[in-house]
């Protein structure tokens, strides 16, 4: 995905497990191989174990920068494959929409780092849970809000 910062375009860098929960976000000016092994590293650094599968869009520099980084992981970058990732940027588009765009690359980085595992945190994917599921799911992820933020809920 990329986003105009002030005229410029830069590239979004993002990590969705199998789940869609967003794992590491990253905005660089460039979408080369050295962009991404920056990314890998980080990645793997704040993951602290190996993915089993990468699934990727079709840039060439991801398959070189895995090359080295990951020799061992499985590789997957055909067509439609990465849908969940790219269906993970839409409440980016709408969170740039309501900010009236991003100033800077580093406004960009400090606000979808934080909003990325926070919006995850609060979309735990209706589908998958009956009504009684979801609501205690929903429970439980607002009292690990109330309690990191330390601000208490309203009853």
């Amino acid at each position: 995905m990329f986003i105009r910062v002030n005229g410029r375009i830069h590239y979004l860098w993002r990590a969705v497990d199998q789940e869609g929960e967003v794992l590491d976000i990253l905005v660089q000016s460039r979408r080369d191989k050295k962009a991404a092994k920056k990314f890998f590293r980080k990645l793997l650094k704040e993951l602290r174990y190996v993915p089993r599968v990468i699934v990727t869009d079709q840039l060439r520099s991801y398959g070189a920068a895995k090359a080295e980084i990951m020799p061992g992981v499985e590789h997957h970058q055909s067509k439609g494959v990465n849908n969940r990732a790219e269906n993970s940027h839409q409440p980016t588009r709408l969170r740039e929409k309501v900010m009236r765009r991003f100033k800077s690359s580093a406004h960009v980085q400090r606000f979808l780092s934080a909003f990325g595992i926070i919006s995850s945190h609060f979309r735990p994917g209706r589908h998958l849970y009956t009504v009684g599921g979801y609501r205690a799911v929903m429970k439980l992820r607002m009292d690990v809000w109330s309690e990191v933020s330390c601000v208490p809920l309203a009853a």
